[in-house]
Order: structure tokens, then sequence, then C-alpha cells
């Protein structure tokens, strides 16, 4: 390793360290905002619906075949029921055709004949629903809607 190197790594911990010394000091009220549990209101960081929407970016909608993407705040939404209905509206024309009720509706058929699916911060791509909503909402980049393909082996 090269000097370049180590001086490198070394301000990558300093700035580590001081982040955390930051995050774990408690605010003027004598909670910690980053802390869910002393964060009674649920918001982000107990931050007004404005700001989060300035700081947590639209996630991109992307259904394969289709050029032109959409794009979504997840943190609009307070459910994947919630989302199901959106993707729906965006993407199916007479949104309601189908469907006797609104609670039919969730991810596996909010847009027939297609999968929804995600890719996380880490850029795997997994299918949508495996998680809680809110982790969902954290780690979610890009939801891709994707063809169900057909057997292609009958008689099997």
């Amino acid at each position: 390793m090269n000097s370049f190197d180590s001086q490198r790594q070394d301000s990558l911990k300093r700035r580590w360290l001081e982040m955390r010394i930051v995050s774990s000091t408690p605010t003027s009220s004598g909670a910690d905002v980053g802390n869910p549990k002393n964060n009674p209101q649920g918001s982000f960081l107990g931050l007004d619906d404005d700001l989060v929407s300035n700081v947590v970016p639209p996630v991109t909608i992307v259904l394969e075949g289709r050029s032109i993407c959409h794009r979504i705040s997840l943190h609009k939404h307070a459910s994947y029921h919630s989302l199901a209905k959106a993707l729906r509206q965006m993407f199916v024309d007479g949104a309601d055709a189908g469907l006797t009720s609104e609670n039919e509706l969730d991810l596996s058929n909010a847009i027939p004949g297609h999968l929804i699916a995600y890719e996380d911060i880490e850029n795997d791509l997994l299918l949508a629903g495996d998680l809680s909503w809110k982790d969902f909402v954290r780690v979610a980049k890009r939801i891709r809607i994707l063809p169900v393909k057909s057997n292609s082996r009958k008689g099997i």
C-alpha cells in the first residue's frame, strides 16, 4: 500500500468516527432524532414531509419493453397496496377492469402478466414484497416490472 492509499484510508476512518460521534450526540431536547424509538411521530429523522421529499429521491420505475420510465416517491405511499394501486393506474388501461374489490389488488396482480421487482442499493434484483414496507422504501432505488415468461416446454 502506498502513502496515498494509507492517507486516504486514515481520512475515511477519521470521517467515519466523526459521523458516529455526531450521530450519537443527543439533540438539544435530549432525544436522539435518528433513533426511531425516540421519534414517536415515525417521520424520517424527525423532519417534515417537504424536507423528506427533497432528501429522499423518487424511485425510477422501468417497464420492460417501454423506452420511457416513470418516477414515484415511495415515501408518499403507506404500503405495498398503495404502491400496487399507483402502478396499476400508471400502466394499465381501465385501472379497475377485472377486479371486483380494491382489497384484491396487490403487487402480484397490479399489472397483469408482469412481476414487480426492485433493485436495491447493492444493485441486486429482488422480488418486491419480500421486505417490510419501511425497509423497502429505505433500500429500493429502482422498480423493474418484468414480463412473466410462459413455460416454453409444453407437456411437462
